[in-house]
């Protein structure tokens, strides 16, 4: 009887202890699996965080090549404008000069018809100018001499807007020139 109750004894505790130690193996095969969906998890959300921030970077490189090409744009339009507004101011000079000069605009063939009756006026014009220069740099030095004791008293505002007003316009000399050059002839 002893030695079967020992065996009996012997036999539950090496059960017991199976059950012990399949227990624990379910244990750790259950913390393993749990350990690996935490692992599997983390690097999906990493993943996922990584896509996320290619996305944005994506976006934000396009945000600023859109950028960059709008701005490009309107430096271009800009210069267009300035170019064209530049074209347009020297050809309403260059009207205006051909339309102020005496014999407007001078070509090859109209030179070579006129060159005669030209070096004769141009000899006279030449002559009148000198005239009108001497007269003009006479009377406004007596002018200047005369302007300065009156301008020594007046604020420096004054004195530089009376100066302005004082002095011959390009206007003011060509006509002074054309009525000397009209004069002699």
């Amino acid at each position: 009887l002893r030695t079967e109750e020992r065996q009996r004894l012997a036999r539950e505790r090496r059960e017991e202890r199976d059950k012990q130690q399949a227990a624990k193996e379910t244990q750790i095969l259950e913390k393993e699996r749990k350990a690996k969906l935490q692992y599997e998890k983390q690097l999906e959300e990493r993943q996922r965080k990584l896509k996320e921030q290619k996305q944005k970077e994506e976006q934000r490189r396009a945000a600023v090549e859109e950028k960059r090409k709008q701005k490009i744009e309107e430096e271009k339009e800009r210069y267009e404008a300035a170019l064209h507004r530049t074209l347009e101011r020297s050809q309403r000079l260059e009207t205006r000069q051909k339309r102020w000069s005496w014999g407007g605009s001078v070509t090859p063939d109209s030179e070579s018809k006129t060159g005669s009756k030209r070096s004769t006026s141009t000899t006279n014009f030449r002559q009148a100018e000198a005239v009108v220069s001497k007269r003009l740099s006479s009377s406004a030095a007596l002018l200047n001499a005369a302007d300065r004791t009156r301008r020594s008293q007046l604020s420096p505002l004054d004195s530089s807007i009376i100066s302005r007003l004082l002095a011959p316009t390009q206007a003011s000399l060509a006509r002074s020139k054309s009525a000397a050059t009209l004069s002699a002839d």
